[in-house]
């Protein structure tokens, strides 16, 4: 009778575990580049599919088209009682404050942006430390002692990457040019290949050999051009390596996947918070990427260099500079 008494206990709490995953409903707003970005919104794609392939809980996702479309997905899922519901990018913030204010029992999560409201985590990664990093790898890849940085919406989130990469390539070589052009001042600037592919080019003609991108879908037009050009680029967010094996050096891991994964995680054991989390090297939440597609380009001095740069950065030692708090960027 112990024993059945037991296996009824534990029959019943595995029972409670699975009601409690099944109870949420998640629930993914894209920013504009869709979610097969190859890069900021793929990643968070990624994280909703791990988490639908471990838990077996479903997700709803929305790819806006416009901004306007970014309040009505919000609270269509809101509305249709999809909970917790995650969405992507600084962009959305304006709409996720009157969503979010409009049902305070919806739990919501920003990636890139803080929204203060009791049912919102907002969610901020460090992309200044792992741009440092490949900065230091750009650094030393490049022969002509000329690299370069393709942004895509000129913004001060941008610039983050832009600095914090800029440092880490001085901190290898003071030497070693930087060149940044960013390609424009809406949300357009995140999906045009072919004006990303535009400016490498013409960075390439300065002299550059490395260019790093933090573009979004605009990216896919800088690593092309890199790989037509024979140059090196560097991809974002999502590793970008296997776009171009042999011609991307690495790629600037940015874990929106992890985020999202967490966020579902979070609410479905009821550990759900608000807040603003923030993300670095310590954290998991930014690294670099090495594979078979990039391993022959990354010497045993590269990975030495990194390898102390990321430790010192971790333990404090060593700090690198964030534009958001301040917009003099050491060079």
């Amino acid at each position: 009778m112990k024993k059945l008494l037991t296996t009824m206990v534990a029959a019943v709490a595995c029972y409670a575990t699975v009601a409690s995953a099944a109870e949420i409903k998640p629930a993914v707003v894209y920013d504009l580049g869709g979610k097969f970005d190859r890069s900021f919104n793929q990643s968070a794609h990624t994280g909703a599919e791990k988490y639908k392939e471990d838990t077996g809980t479903a997700y709803r996702d929305f790819e806006i088209q416009n901004d306007s479309q970014r309040e009505q997905a919000m609270r269509n899922f809101a509305r249709r009682g999809m909970n917790p519901i995650v969405v992507i990018g600084f962009s959305q913030a304006s709409a996720l404050e009157k969503v979010a204010a409009e049902f305070p029992d919806t739990d919501f999560a920003i990636v890139d942006s803080v929204v203060d409201l009791p049912n919102v985590q907002s969610i901020l990664f460090k992309e200044q430390e792992g741009s440092f990093l490949v900065g230091i790898l750009a650094a030393m890849a490049s022969k002509t002692h000329k690299v370069g940085f393709i942004g895509g919406m000129d913004i001060p989130l941008i610039h983050k990457f832009s600095c914090g990469y800029t440092q880490g390539v001085k901190h290898s070589d003071p030497n070693t040019e930087v060149l940044v052009n960013m390609t424009g001042t809406t949300g357009a600037a995140w999906n045009d290949p072919v004006k990303g592919g535009e400016l490498a080019k013409s960075q390439f003609d300065r002299g550059v050999d490395v260019v790093y991108h933090a573009a979004g879908g605009t990216g896919v037009g800088v690593l092309q051009a890199a790989a037509d050009a024979g140059k090196l680029g560097i991809g974002v967010d999502s590793n970008q390596n296997a776009l171009h094996p042999g011609s991307v050096l690495t790629s600037m891991l940015k874990r929106v996947d992890v985020a999202v994964y967490q966020a579902f995680e979070d609410a479905a054991n009821g550990k759900w918070h608000s807040g603003t989390t923030v993300l670095g090297l310590k954290e998991g939440g930014v690294d670099w990427a090495l594979d078979k597609n990039n391993e022959k380009l990354i010497t045993d001095d590269m990975k030495a260099a990194v390898a102390k740069a990321k430790e010192e950065i971790i333990d404090g030692s060593l700090k690198v500079h964030d534009y958001m708090t301040d917009s003099a960027c050491p060079m």
